[in-house]
């Protein structure tokens, strides 16, 4: 096993995630290569300032505003699914996920569907089939159905959602747009038009795993959210094989435990040169996915505190980190407010801060969002 500095690791992870220089057109086209080059988007309804999915693409584009990440890829360059957790993944990835989604048992399917007689799940298919593309509230009233209790978040208590779920989980039909925080949902033939010209390359598994190592830049072996779907797959001999086949490489970080999983030949890519922005990363940005590699490499310890009660918050409600020149700085709570982007909270935590940068960073993503 290749064992790497802290250093090298935290440079090529920067550079990996798109976050030294702006690459890609502005606008819709750079949004389509942004998804491209990331395999993943990951999606959260919060909007304090623009929600992850725009908090992602800001970070790395120019020339888009808030919710144009949604207009830009859905119908036809992106659909939802699970990658990680709830993401915008390229059209190119539906063949694998139709393979792949008839079970979905960290999602908890097989009780979803003990729940909602076959005739409704049916019905419902019909109706979004001849009539999408629908939202949920539009759907014909099937009853109500007793809801799943996530760790305290409760799910929908309406039949028919849940159908909707379902079918979604199992790719029968697809989300075909947003309209703020409302999802359409139509047939694949609508919200994927090119879809049947789609056919899977190669071993869904194999696919998905080398997807995640690459969306990841270095995937910790130990179990983790980063697995979530996969997580038959960590520790199992496809692991070892492509480790053999030289497709993916295991490392170690100098004065860590445990191992990584990186694409082969990822530390010695080349990446364009740092452009001196400061940037706004999302909470859920692909950069701080592993929270202990953050740690380990950035010396930034970061945890988002929304579901925290107010009382055990160390930093706030919806804190995001600043990254300049590649490291981690500082990390700020903002709100959009009547005056424009409101600064409620900031913590200068490196050398290498400035506030100039910062005021810059600012004034761009007002501009997005007022934009939007």
């Amino acid at each position: 096993m290749r064992v790497i500095s802290p250093d090298l690791a935290r440079e090529t992870l920067v550079g990996q995630a798109g976050l030294r220089a702006v690459v890609h057109a502005p606008g819709d086209e750079g949004l389509r290569a942004l998804l491209k080059a990331r395999r993943c988007i990951q999606l959260d309804p919060l909007d304090r300032i623009g929600t992850n999915a725009d908090l992602v693409a800001l970070a790395r584009l120019d020339g888009v505003r808030k919710g144009q990440v949604y207009s830009a890829l859905m119908p036809g360059c992106g659909f939802e699914h699970w990658a990680k957790e709830r993401c915008i993944v390229p059209a190119s990835a539906w063949p694998h996920y139709r393979q792949r989604a008839r079970m979905a048992p960290w999602w908890r399917l097989t009780e979803r569907l003990q729940r909602i007689p076959p005739e409704v799940l049916q019905a419902v298919k019909q109706q979004v089939l001849t009539e999408g593309p629908v939202s949920s509230k539009e759907l014909n009233d099937h009853g109500k159905v007793e809801p799943l209790d996530w760790s305290g978040w409760e799910g929908t208590g309406q039949m028919a959602s849940l159908a909707l779920e379902v079918l979604w989980t199992r790719c029968e039909i697809a989300v075909h747009s947003r309209e703020g925080k409302t999802k359409r949902y139509s047939g694949a033939d609508l919200a994927l038009p090119h879809h049947h010209a789609l056919t899977a390359a190669e071993d869904t598994q194999r696919w998905e795993l080398l997807e995640r190592v690459e969306a990841c830049g270095m995937l910790s072996e130990s179990a983790g959210p980063w697995w979530s779907s996969l997580a038959a797959v960590r520790g199992a001999a496809l692991v070892e094989d492509l480790v053999a086949e030289g497709r993916l490489e295991r490392v170690g970080v100098e004065g860590a435990r445990g191992s990584w999983l990186c694409p082969a030949g990822l530390f010695e890519r080349e990446f364009p040169g740092d452009d001196g922005r400061m940037r706004i990363l999302g909470p859920l940005d692909p950069l701080i996915w592993d929270r202990r590699l953050v740690r380990l490499v950035f010396g930034f310890e970061y945890v988002w505190e929304v579901y925290k009660p107010a009382h055990k918050r160390r930093w706030g409600y919806y804190v995001c980190p600043l990254l300049h020149q590649g490291e981690l700085v500082g990390r700020f709570e903002g709100r959009m407010g009547e005056q424009g982007l409101e600064v409620l909270q900031l913590w200068k935590e490196h050398p290498g801060f400035q506030q100039v940068r910062f005021e810059e960073a600012l004034h761009r993503h007002e501009h997005a969002l007022s934009a939007g």
